[in-house]
């Protein structure tokens, strides 16, 4: 087994250190990096926040959080107490200049003078500029400072502009990480070495042998307390402009010159550009948008959207979109990206359908199949035709392949745990570039302009189904359909 690398002595700034994200994901990412030998133990840990806190008070909180979110056989309270040992807490509005600045400087002083600075923005993104304003106004930003912004950046081209704009006047590109939680997932990040390790899958990746890509990312859980926030978003906004659009480009883009950062940026943002625009009047027919409404999940009864809502709204929970990759290695081959909420399994995946083929022995043979689990189950499956052991003569059937990733000693990784220490490491592979973020952006704003507009009819689909027969018919059109086969 190889052994782990501990990083640089850091420190850590969140912003909105008391908020949901804080307590779920991060504090247990950084707490299972120290599990695995790979923080310092002079690390240290500044949560930030309006809510007027001391450190004993915070510290609760904290230690709560990791009992609720780290499994229990992982949890060990010495390693614990170890742990908030290198958190502390100060009462801070970012975005005033006449907050508690003094107090998070002198915490900052006490670390030896060009320490790793990692600011993280667990914060709404309109706060962004302020925090960056007012750190390089009291001269806490440093050469060795980095900012690591939670997407999605902004609401449209426009504001995510006006984003980037506001925190690129204090830092340089270089310093500014947009974190995408998903392209920290370790069966994401798996999609370059299945492409590009394996000869077998790298010889027939093409529209040669591909007949249609599915991307899929659906949730059983609908907008509940969040509903007035999601209905400022929406499923394209969501999930499918940020996570949903990296994915694709991993599947989609020629091999980088190498595994450094820009240089698979670069091959990212060729993909993004190469996107066919869908133009507002052909949105209707590249596009599905639908609503959930009631219906029962795990067999539990679920009100429906605008019922949690409790108004009318034109805001899709669910998303399919067709689209193409104009490169000679895509011609003609369909991309299908759908997202979903209330769901009836949660699943994220990657699909894809091989060519069918005619073939002298058996006439026509179905095409194999390869499916990428990124979530749950995470692993690969590949289907084959072999011959049916039951029967005498040559008859096909379609058996599966299944080679689940399984992790030795650990649970498997959160996808914000690799995303942190690259930060501190000065890694941005797994971040998002500027350009990146306006082009995927461009792309989107086509259909979202036609679907407020309402160019295109909103469907709806019962909770615990897999979306609307609107959805199913999209691809019949082609003579695709949904891999609805989950493991």
């Amino acid at each position: 087994m190889e052994s782990v690398q501990q990083v640089e002595p850091f420190d850590y700034i969140i912003f909105g250190a008391t908020g949901d994200l804080t307590m779920r994901k991060l504090l247990p990412a950084l707490y299972n990096k120290l599990r695995l030998g790979q923080v310092p133990d002079d690390a240290r840990i500044i949560g930030t926040a309006r809510t007027a806190l001391d450190r004993d008070a915070y510290i609760t909180r904290a230690r709560d959080a990791l009992q609720h979110f780290i499994p229990a056989k992982f949890f060990f309270p010495e390693l614990v107490e170890r742990f908030l040992g290198m958190v502390s807490y100060v009462t801070l509005d970012g975005t005033n200049a006449e907050s508690n600045w003094d107090e998070l400087a002198s915490e900052l002083s006490i670390s030896p003078a060009g320490r790793i600075r990692v600011f993280y923005f667990a914060t709404a993104p309109q706060l962004y500029e302020a925090i960056c304003s007012n750190l390089h106004a009291k001269g806490i930003l440093t050469e060795q400072s980095r900012v690591v912004l939670e997407k999605p950046i902004g609401t449209s081209l426009e504001t995510a502009d006006a984003i980037n704009e506001g925190v690129g006047k204090f830092l340089p590109e270089k310093q500014i990480y947009r974190i995408d939680h998903y392209l920290g997932k370790e069966t994401v990040q798996n999609v370059l070495a299945l492409r590009f390790a394996n000869p077998l899958l790298n010889a027939i990746w093409s529209a040669d042998h591909i007949k249609s890509v599915q991307i899929t990312a659906a949730e059983v859980v609908g907008v509940e307390g969040r509903a007035s926030y999601y209905d400022t978003s929406g499923a394209l906004r969501d999930m499918i402009q940020n996570h949903l659009l990296q994915v694709l480009c991993l599947v989609a883009m020629e091999q980088p010159e190498s595994l450094e950062a820009d240089c698979v940026r670069n091959a990212k943002l060729a993909v993004l550009q190469a996107l066919r625009p869908i133009k507002e009047d052909h949105v209707a027919n590249e596009t599905v948008r639908a609503q959930y409404i009631k219906g029962a999940v795990d067999d539990h009864a679920v009100p429906g959207y605008l019922e949690e809502l409790g108004q009318d709204s034109n805001t899709e929970t669910y998303a399919a979109i067709r689209t193409w990759v104009d490169t000679p290695r895509w011609k003609d081959v369909p991309f299908y990206i759908r997202t979903a909420k209330r769901s009836k399994r949660k699943v994220s995946e990657i699909v894809i359908q091989f060519r069918e083929t005619a073939q002298p022995l058996f006439g026509s043979v179905p095409g194999n199949r390869l499916v990428i689990r990124v979530q749950p189950n995470e692993g690969v499956e590949l289907n084959l035709n072999v011959k049916n052991p039951i029967l005498d003569e040559y008859t096909l059937e379609t058996v599966k392949l299944d080679a689940p990733i399984k992790v030795d000693g650990g649970p498997f990784p959160d996808s914000y745990e690799r995303l942190l220490l690259d930060a501190v490491r000065g890694n941005p592979i797994l971040f998002i570039r500027r350009d990146e973020v306006d082009a995927a952006w461009r792309w989107a704003e086509s259909i979202l302009n036609a679907w407020a507009d309402k160019k295109a009819p909103m469907h709806t689909y019962t909770a615990g189904s897999y979306g609307p027969d609107a959805s199913k018919a999209l691809l019949a059109e082609l003579g695709d359909r949904w891999h609805e086969d989950m493991v």
